[in-house]
C-alpha cells in the first residue's frame, strides 16, 4: 500500500498519461478506421486498393515495430515531433487497420436494396454512405469497436519503453527506488483495470440505447 500513497503522484502522471495516449489514439483510430472502410468498399478500383493496402499491412505488422518505424524512422526524414505524438500515430494507425474491418462487416450487414434506393433518389457514393449505409452499420459494430479500442488501451503500454509517459513506465522509476515488484505492479494493473472498465461500461451503454436489438 505503501507504494501508491507514497508515489500517488507518479502514478497519477502516468495513468493521465495512458488516458491521453488512449483518448487521442482511439480518435485517430476511427477517423482512419472509417476512411479505410469507406475506401474498401468504394466503387473506384484505387481506393479499394489503398484501402486494402492498408489493413493489410498494418493488421500483419508487430505493434513495437510500428513503434520503431515511427521513432525511428520518421525522424530520418525530417519529422521532428514529440513522443507522445509518435506514440499516437503509432497506435492510431495500427488500430485504424482492426475498426476499418470491424466497419467493414458492419457495412456489409446493411441490405444492399437500402444503397439502391438512395441512389435512385439521386445520391451519390458519398451520400449513400455518410446518411444511410453508416447510421445503419454503426449499431452492428459497437461491440467489436469497443473490444477494439479496449485492446487499444493495453497496448499503449509499449509507449513506455520509448520514453512516453504512461502508466507502466511508473514501474522504472519505483524499480529505481526499491519498491516491492509485486506491489507497483498491482496498481498499475489496478489503473489498467480502471480504464478498460471504463471503456467496457461506455460501450455498453452505447449499445443499450443504439445497438441491435436482441
Amino acid at each position: 500500500m505503501n507504494v501508491l500513497t507514497d508515489n500517488f503522484s507518479l502514478y497519477g502522471e502516468g495513468f493521465l498519461g495512458t488516458i491521453r495516449l488512449t483518448v487521442y489514439s482511439s480518435l485517430l483510430a476511427l477517423a482512419l478506421g472509417v476512411l479505410m472502410a469507406a475506401f474498401r468498399v468504394a466503387p473506384v478500383g484505387a481506393l479499394r486498393s489503398v484501402g486494402t493496402v492498408w489493413v493489410t499491412v498494418l493488421r500483419n505488422t508487430p505493434l513495437t515495430l510500428l513503434f520503431f518505424a515511427m521513432l525511428l524512422g520518421l525522424p530520418r526524414f525530417g519529422v521532428a515531433l514529440p513522443f507522445e505524438l509518435f506514440a499516437v500515430l503509432a497506435l492510431g494507425c495500427y488500430t485504424s487497420s482492426f475498426i476499418c474491418e470491424a466497419v467493414r462487416s458492419g457495412i456489409n450487414t446493411v441490405p444492399v436494396g437500402q444503397g439502391e434506393a438512395a441512389r435512385s433518389l439521386g445520391m451519390n457514393f458519398g451520400q449513400t454512405l455518410g446518411a444511410v449505409v453508416l447510421p445503419q452499420a454503426f449499431r452492428t459494430v459497437i461491440p467489436p469497436i469497443g473490444s477494439t479500442l479496449i485492446a487499444l488501451a493495453k497496448n499503449s503500454a509499449i509507449a513506455g519503453s520509448f520514453s512516453v509517459t504512461e502508466l507502466l513506465s511508473t514501474y522504472k522509476t519505483l524499480n529505481e527506488n526499491g519498491y516491492s515488484v509485486l506491489w507497483s505492479f498491482l496498481w498499475i494493473a489496478l489503473g489498467y483495470l480502471i480504464l478498460t472498465l471504463a471503456i467496457s461500461a461506455l460501450f455498453h451503454a452505447m449499445e443499450r440505447r443504439w445497438g441491435v436489438a436482441r
